[in-house]
């Protein structure tokens, strides 16, 4: 489904932004129909996947190798409404997003560091790299509601 990171990390971005919109309308039927169980809604699945796409940006910048300015761009766009589209076009257009997933070791000595070799490991086994990311979303997601909404119950 995923076969490149390109359209792993597009699938996302644009999620991310449709979220977005989720939240915001959320927020509008809130504020002019008296209905705080759409920001619940909302909320929780912009929630969700604003984890699933920070998680997806630092997949893809280890398999893409990128220096920390890229990657901490990638994972802060999430931040900004609907900036996940623009970033991934920058990224793209800078060749951020170009090749296939490292599956296999090469002659460049850091394919031999820890991290690469456990990043190789999952990738071989893209259905318990599924499963380990959605879990590891989920643990953060349900530590977030206990923990409760930004800036209190508003």
């Amino acid at each position: 489904m995923f076969r490149t990171p390109l359209t792993l990390f597009r699938t996302l971005a644009i999620a991310e932004a449709i979220s977005w919109t989720l939240l915001i309308a959320g927020l509008i039927l809130r504020a002019t129909a008296d209905l705080p169980i759409a920001v619940s809604i909302g909320g929780g699945i912009h929630g969700f996947v604003f984890l699933a796409y920070g998680a997806t940006a630092v997949l893809v910048a280890l398999n893409q190798r990128w220096g920390v300015g890229p990657a901490a761009i990638a994972i802060v766009s999430a931040v900004i409404p609907y900036a996940t589209v623009p970033t991934e076009i920058w990224l793209h257009r800078t060749g951020r997003l170009r090749g296939a997933w490292r599956l296999d070791e090469t002659s460049d000595p850091r394919d031999r560091r820890p991290i690469d070799r456990l990043l190789r490991f999952f990738l071989r086994r893209p259905a318990m790299l599924a499963v380990a990311l959605v879990l590891v979303v989920a643990i953060v997601f349900a530590v977030l509601l206990i923990v409760g909404p930004p800036g209190g119950k508003g």
